[in-house]
């Protein structure tokens, strides 16, 4: 099944639609979500992409990011896209939104702009093994730590996320 995303201006109004891989090969802005869940004891819920990937395989992220189908709300998408990778239901809250263009390799770009979602749960993730690798919990600042030391362990997007995150959490 072709996979299609939503093309966006710089204001985040929608232009049409262009299917998934072309638009990486074609670096094409779109619209996208990345989802940052928490437990109770406030660590954060990280993802290992699956080592199938057709980018960035194996590299850590947030607990789930993707993309908005055609006429899907982000609401829509944060909430159908967090059962299918980690299978698992949160309330999930909007917090804040950027641009990025970064090189994942093997001629493909990422071009986005990526609304960024917040929840927290103690719910257990059942992965996807299609999607996911691995999952583990930690905190903020054992995080912070390890992108500093190993930033090629981890995706373009949840770095320039996780910064982002880090001032709006220090306000």
């Amino acid at each position: 099944m072709q996979e299609f995303v939503v093309l966006v201006d710089a204001n985040d109004n929608p232009i049409g639609l262009m299917e998934k891989m072309e638009a990486h090969v074609k670096a094409e802005l779109h619209r996208a979500f990345s989802i940052f869940i928490f437990n109770t004891k406030g660590e954060m819920l990280l993802q290992q992409r699956a080592f199938s990937k057709y980018h960035t395989p194996g590299l850590w992220t947030n607990t789930c990011c993707s993309h908005p189908r055609h006429e899907e709300t982000l609401e829509q998408a944060t909430t159908r896209r967090l059962q299918e990778e980690m299978g698992m239901k949160c309330k999930l809250e909007e917090i804040f939104h950027f641009t990025y263009k970064a090189d994942v390799t093997q001629g493909l770009m990422e071009h986005e702009i990526d609304h960024v979602f917040v929840g927290t749960t103690d719910e257990t993730p059942e992965i996807n093994t299609e999607e996911v690798a691995s999952y583990k919990y930690d905190t903020m600042e054992n995080i912070n730590l390890d992108i500093k030391n190993n930033p090629q362990e981890y995706t373009p997007w949840f770095k320039i996320a996780f910064a982002e995150l880090l001032k709006y959490y220090n306000k």
